[in-house]
């Protein structure tokens, strides 16, 4: 039974132990984000505004709630590693659970409310990770995009070209739409290149193509970013 004396317990739950667990399973994003080869890579921690940014780590206002990190330019975009990529959060929280549990029985550590605490919430991140359902807003579940994936589905799996093409009569770069339908004309290359960025970052799965001097070549790639 909830007493007035466990108030205490709830605030180091929230305040201490889910944020622990925020970061490890992002961490396990990133790790298979890095080792496909992802750039610009970046943890967020919490929601509002940042309030520390250190290396690839920013934590916001209300550290204790949400998480997401961001990357680019995988080199390995196959299926099978989306597929670790979206699941390393919750691998790397399943992993924490069982070292946990390892200590204690060692007799490394004790059993303590903090011990208790980060393995149940643990326990509830993962659940609710793989459980393939749609969040509000557009984005999905871990679960749901990993299904996705060992579906096939188009959504997916396809990523949006955005080209950029240099117009050698006109001297004009035209940027491209997925449908290599014109979006707009600019006369400068850098411009050029900003707007179909824009277009790209947009539209995730997705990647830049240049076509220049009758060469296609991806420049640059965005993919679906975990939460």
């Amino acid at each position: 039974m909830f007493e007035i004396n466990d108030l205490p317990k709830f605030f180091l739950a929230f305040f201490l132990v889910l944020p622990i667990i925020s970061v490890l399973h992002e961490g396990g994003h990133v790790f298979f984000a890095w080792l496909m080869g992802g750039k610009n890579i970046k943890v967020s921690v919490g929601s509002g505004r940042p309030v520390i940014n250190w290396g690839m780590l920013e934590i916001r206002k209300f550290y204790f709630w949400y998480g997401v990190c961001t990357f680019e330019n995988l080199k390995r975009k196959q299926k099978w590693s989306s597929i670790l990529i979206f699941g390393g959060g919750s691998i790397f929280n399943i992993v924490g659970i069982l070292l946990v549990l390892f200590l204690i029985k060692q007799g490394l550590i004790n059993e303590s409310m903090f011990t208790y605490q980060f393995t149940y919430f643990s326990f509830y991140y993962v659940f609710f990770a793989l459980l393939p359902m749609p969040y509000p807003g557009g984005n999905y579940s871990d679960g749901k995009v990993i299904l996705d994936l060992l579906r096939g589905k188009p959504t997916i799996i396809k990523e949006t070209a955005i080209t950029v093409k240099r117009d050698v009569e006109k001297e004009q770069w035209m940027v491209l739409n997925d449908n290599m339908d014109l979006e707009q004309v600019f006369n400068n290359e850098k411009e050029a290149y900003d707007k179909a960025k824009a277009i790209a970052v947009n539209a995730k799965p997705s990647k830049i193509i240049y076509y220049k001097e009758g060469e296609e070549k991806e420049v640059h790639n965005f993919p679906k970013i975990p939460l």
